[in-house]
């Protein structure tokens, strides 16, 4: 169960949080629920680009054992913005934004630890996935240290619509990958840009891949392959923050 969130429960009740414009992180709906109300629901939150996870009446019960209808959603503490508030962000900062965009990361404390330092360094905006990433929950503003509420963090249908956004503002797209030629020490950090780090299993998708403008990745001199998601992520804010000059 995610912990230290607000939970609310029954088709009524979450249609009406949609509608007050509440950010859900995820809704649970009962497997095989029928009839109109829970069909309208579910349209909504597929309209919505709102995370559904299908589960058994048990898992429910655990939540809460009240009537809950089949329907459980939990509410972030934070307030995300959307793809327009990003448009905005970057348009007063376009000579200098460093936006900061998760591909698919799902650990919530490496998402804290993340937002943590992305908020000492700086960073204006953090970009995630509708479906597939971390929560803000309350590991996640523990192990941020509270910095969830500092920092914005605009939530997209896909990473890609982000991307391309920053594109128009002729923004370079830097995407952290074993597979790049170049460490974060043989690269040039001037005026603006986004970083794109993969999660934590996988790395960068292919498909995101193909649309940074450069691969960037930290040397390293041991046995093992790779960094922590959230130390790399940490590592290159803070060479961006050393080659400003700050």
């Amino acid at each position: 169960m995610e912990k230290e969130q607000t939970l609310i429960y029954g088709i009524r009740s979450v249609k009406e949080a949609i509608e007050s414009e509440k950010s859900l992180n995820r809704v649970y709906i009962q497997r095989g629920l029928k009839g109109a109300s829970a069909f309208d629901l579910i349209k909504t939150l597929n309209r919505k680009d709102i995370e559904i996870s299908y589960v058994p009446i048990e898992k429910l019960n655990r939540f809460t054992l009240k009537n809950h209808q089949g329907v459980v959603a939990t509410i972030s503490p934070i307030k995300f913005l959307n793809i327009d508030d990003l448009s905005e962000i970057v348009e007063k900062k376009k000579e200098s934004a460093v936006i900061l965009i998760l591909d698919q990361l799902s650990d919530v404390r490496n998402f804290g630890a993340i937002v943590r330092t992305a908020e000492c360094s700086g960073v204006e905006c953090i970009v995630i996935q509708s479906s597939g990433s971390a929560p803000v929950n309350g590991d996640t503003i523990k192990t941020s240290s509270g910095a969830v509420f500092n920092v914005p963090i605009c939530k997209v249908s896909h990473i890609k619509d982000a991307i391309f956004l920053l594109k128009q503002f002729d923004i370079k797209i830097f995407g952290a990958s074993e597979k790049a030629d170049k460490n974060i020490y043989q690269v040039k950090f001037k005026g603006a840009q986004g970083i794109i780090m993969g999660s934590e299993d996988k790395g960068l998708s292919s498909s995101v891949i193909n649309l940074c403008d450069e691969l960037i990745k930290i040397p390293l001199l041991g046995k093992i392959e790779s960094l922590n998601v959230s130390v790399a992520c940490g590592t290159i804010l803070y060479e961006i923050v050393r080659q400003k000059g700050y």
